[in-house]
């Protein structure tokens, strides 16, 4: 597979996976949260404190895919071992740990103020996990892309 294929390629994924998230946050959730009120009105007061905690943790979701389209578009123009895309790996890297972490932590603190449930916040640690898994995926391939780049310099060097 070509370069510009392969960036063709993974921009249609990212773009795939930014609608199938706007489908999420912005139907999927608050029709599942106001079916949730209408069945229990005694969580109404839970609805926009849960709501907005969903978005702002979407934030870092679609940072990481604008990082992403960066790294693509790198690639496209056969740059696909440089110092830039080892520095967005490790953005993305950042990113996902510190949206595992502040999706664990605002889960205790909706707990804390009895606006969620125990079993709620033991699903958070699945969701803290994979954003530390997926920082040490990153954080691995942003120390090999590195070192790719600092060989791919060398080589260009030598010639």
């Amino acid at each position: 597979m070509k370069q510009k294929s392969l960036a063709t390629w993974l921009k249609m994924i990212i773009l795939g996976v930014g609608l199938c998230g706007l489908v999420i946050y912005l139907g999927v959730i608050p029709s599942f949260g106001e079916s949730l009120v209408y069945d229990y009105p005694e969580f109404s007061n839970r609805f926009w404190p849960w709501e907005i905690f969903l978005w702002i943790s979407g934030i870092p979701c679609y940072s990481v895919l604008v990082v992403g389209w960066k790294i693509a578009s790198n690639i496209g123009r056969d740059q696909s071992f440089s110092n830039a895309n080892a520095k967005y790996l490790k953005w993305i890297s950042w990113l996902a740990i510190g949206d595992g972490v502040f999706f664990f932590v605002g889960n205790i603190a909706l707990l804390c103020v009895n606006m969620s449930h125990p079993g709620v916040t033991l699903l958070s640690i699945l969701v803290a996990f994979a954003g530390v898994a997926i920082a040490v995926a990153s954080a691995v391939l942003s120390y090999l892309v590195q070192k790719a780049a600092d060989l791919q310099e060398q080589s260009d060097l030598t010639i």
